[in-house]
């Protein structure tokens, strides 16, 4: 018994153009023609394309679909397991997205809704990346600093963000001309500027000791999306987040020395 591509089409759920194109890459050729030259499948043809719809919707490409298909001694099970593993870091991935939909979300029943011009006033050039969002908080997610830096932030009113990153504003201006002027990342200056930005980090979002902004600081250097939060990409040069690290990683061996109370 032999069927049509309209029938195949109709019974598999796949369209006349998806069976043609099947066909032309040599995935799967019909097997039969009729007299009039009309593709006709037969069974071993539509157990065949059951196993490329299982492959698709498991999302394999074409290409590897037709390797694993062209060998009958081809170990599918390695194929299968390495898209086992895609795949659990993709709902990983989308999994973290919706913790970030979800943040998103309590900001906005906050209330807080700013125009574009609002938004560009407050915020200036700062960029807040979702996928290093959601990247953080699955790296955070379950430190308890960091649930409290995010109850805080959706609580801060339009003025509190103002003051906030007018704040940081300025200290990033003072940063900036230290590492132009080539002052050393241990040196007063900078130590100062160090311990600044961490009691910015303790009065507006959460407690900062030491360490913690030690781990903050190893991503301002390894991820561009975090450094960009603390200075645009138009204000970056080359260095200046490992100067920060470098400034610090010596704010707190400062500290830890001297046992100050403002390290605890």
């Amino acid at each position: 018994m032999s069927w049509s591509v309209g029938q195949v089409s109709g019974f598999a759920g796949v369209t006349v153009r998806t069976l043609h194109h099947y066909d032309r890459s040599g995935l799967l050729s019909p097997s039969e023609r009729s007299p009039a030259g009309y593709r006709l499948y037969n069974a071993a043809d539509l157990a065949r394309l059951q196993q490329i719809l299982f492959y698709r919707e498991l999302g394999f490409p074409l290409e590897e679909i037709a390797t694993i298909l062209a060998d009958p001694l081809a170990n599918a099970l390695d194929h299968l397991l390495a898209r086992r593993d895609a795949l659990t870091e993709q709902i990983a991935r989308l999994q973290k997205l919706v913790d970030v939909a979800e943040r998103a979300i309590e900001v906005q029943r906050t209330g807080i809704e700013l125009t574009p011009e609002e938004r560009f006033e407050v915020f200036g050039d700062v960029v807040f990346d979702l996928s290093y969002a959601a990247d953080a908080h699955l790296k955070w997610g379950n430190q308890q600093g960091h649930q409290e830096a995010l109850a805080r932030a959706a609580n801060h009113t339009k003025e509190d963000w103002r003051r906030l990153m007018a704040e940081a504003a300025d200290w990033r201006g003072r940063l900036l001309a230290a590492f132009d002027q080539g002052l050393p990342a241990d040196g007063e200056e900078a130590l100062d500027l160090a311990e600044e930005h961490r009691q910015h980090i303790t009065r507006w979002f959460t407690p900062c000791p030491p360490e913690t902004h030690c781990r903050i600081a190893d991503d301002y250097e390894a991820d561009a999306r975090a450094f960009a939060l603390v200075v645009p990409p138009a204000e970056q040069r080359p260095g200046l987040a490992g100067y920060l690290r470098a400034a610090i990683g010596a704010n707190a061996e400062q500290r830890a020395a001297t046992g100050s109370e403002a390290a605890r």
